[in-house]
């Protein structure tokens, strides 16, 4: 199964050129889910159809789903007091009712990464189109499983778990229960449902393609894209410049507009495989408007981009780390070496990623921005690299 995650900025059409290539995949017979993080029907516009929490057919071989966050923390939360009851009638907790539970923040983003796995890993489609929130939000929401996967190997660590035979001895001992066993199995599902989520996205069959009208806010919009994606080792495979004017229009005081737009998907073709979508000159609803944007269709290259280790152990005497970053600035870049962590951050973007295992066992000897390149010298511990002592 091939899985397009579609972003861009607010505003830009990125609902409707997500339902657009759901559409043109399901014409040529491919069995097509279009999936879609927005609050609104905006997707349900654009198909002429209504989508909701459930799945809804559209045509034979296009389905749109819209999940409901609310009723997804709902159900997560009435399981979770379920599992925790002996602890919360030890506290004289008092349980909440499904009736008043409202999503907490990012709830909703952790309801929709799991309709996405579920969706990812079913055998019901062949192509899944995601209709993410806008660029900003969208980077947000991929970094989301790392991170959370992060924060739980840090909180409860898995090693811990070798000392579940003593918990019972310890509960006898203080004369209550010990939540321990059913915390463990809680984190140890929740790991296991983000990693699936974390597969979903590095997928081979995975790929990010961005969407944007050209125009001095489209263009620094997507430069900011840009960075993060790079930060996240992704790479779009294309970019669509939607509601593009036509150049008979270049008269009068569309001669400006048309202008602007000319310069903007002339820069933009130089780093980006670029469709430009026509103006249809309305808002477009239903198949027919649909059919006539002129969207990429599938391709078979994903957009994960490897760090590769390159080993300079002969002639310089280091192993250098290089991390595409394509838009990086030197002066916003930051580098801090925490144990077997790399923090690094690129203006407004963060990230902490584990060292590979031969740079574990090295110090950090310098780094250097080239092209668009982040270059980051290692040379080996002699306490730990063996045969450098």
């Amino acid at each position: 199964m091939r899985t397009i995650l579609i972003t861009g900025p607010g505003g830009s059409g990125r609902t409707t050129v997500a339902a657009a290539t759901a559409r043109a995949a399901a014409r040529e017979g491919t069995r097509t889910l279009v999936l879609s993080a927005d609050r609104t029907d905006t997707l349900g516009a654009a198909l002429g159809a209504t989508t909701g929490p459930e799945p809804t057919r559209i045509t034979p071989d296009l389905t749109a789903w819209r999940p409901d966050a609310t009723a997804g923390f709902r159900d997560d939360l009435t399981a979770f007091q379920e599992r925790a009851a002996g602890v919360l009638d030890l506290l004289g907790a008092a349980r909440l009712d499904a009736e008043e539970v409202t999503p907490l923040p990012g709830a909703e983003e952790l309801s929709f990464l799991r309709a996405l796995r579920d969706a990812a890993l079913s055998e019901r489609f062949d192509l899944l189109v995601v209709d993410l929130p806008p660029v900003a939000d969208a980077l947000t929401l991929l970094s989301l499983p790392e991170e959370l996967r992060r924060y739980l190997r840090r909180l409860l660590p898995p090693e811990r778990q070798a000392a579940r035979a003593l918990r019972p001895v310890l509960g006898r001992l203080a004369g209550v229960p010990m939540p321990s066993e059913w915390l463990y199995e809680t984190a140890g599902r929740w790991d296991t449902e983000l990693a699936a989520v974390e597969a979903v996205l590095a997928d081979r069959n995975t790929t990010v393609r961005l969407v944007a009208e050209p125009g001095p806010a489209g263009a620094e919009a997507l430069r900011s894209a840009g960075l993060g994606l790079a930060l996240r080792g992704l790479r779009p495979d294309a970019l669509v410049a939607n509601r593009v004017l036509p150049e008979r229009a270049a008269e009068g005081w569309l001669a400006g507009p048309v202008a602007q737009q000319r310069k903007t998907l002339e820069e933009w073709q130089a780093s980006y495989d670029v469709t430009a979508v026509p103006h249809l000159g309305h808002d477009p609803r239903g198949t027919e408007d649909l059919a006539a944007l002129p969207v990429p269709g599938v391709k078979d290259t994903g957009s994960t981009v490897e760090w590769p280790v390159v080993d300079r152990l002969a002639d310089d005497g280091v192993l250098v780390w290089r991390l595409p970053l394509p838009g990086a600035i030197r002066d916003d870049l930051d580098l801090i070496r925490r144990g077997d962590e790399l923090v690094v951050a690129a203006g407004r973007f963060r990230r902490i990623v584990a060292l590979p295992s031969a740079l574990r066992r090295c110090t950090v000897e310098g780094a250097a921005l080239r092209e668009g390149e982040l270059c980051i010298r290692f040379a080996p511990d002699p306490g730990l690299w063996p045969g450098t002592r």
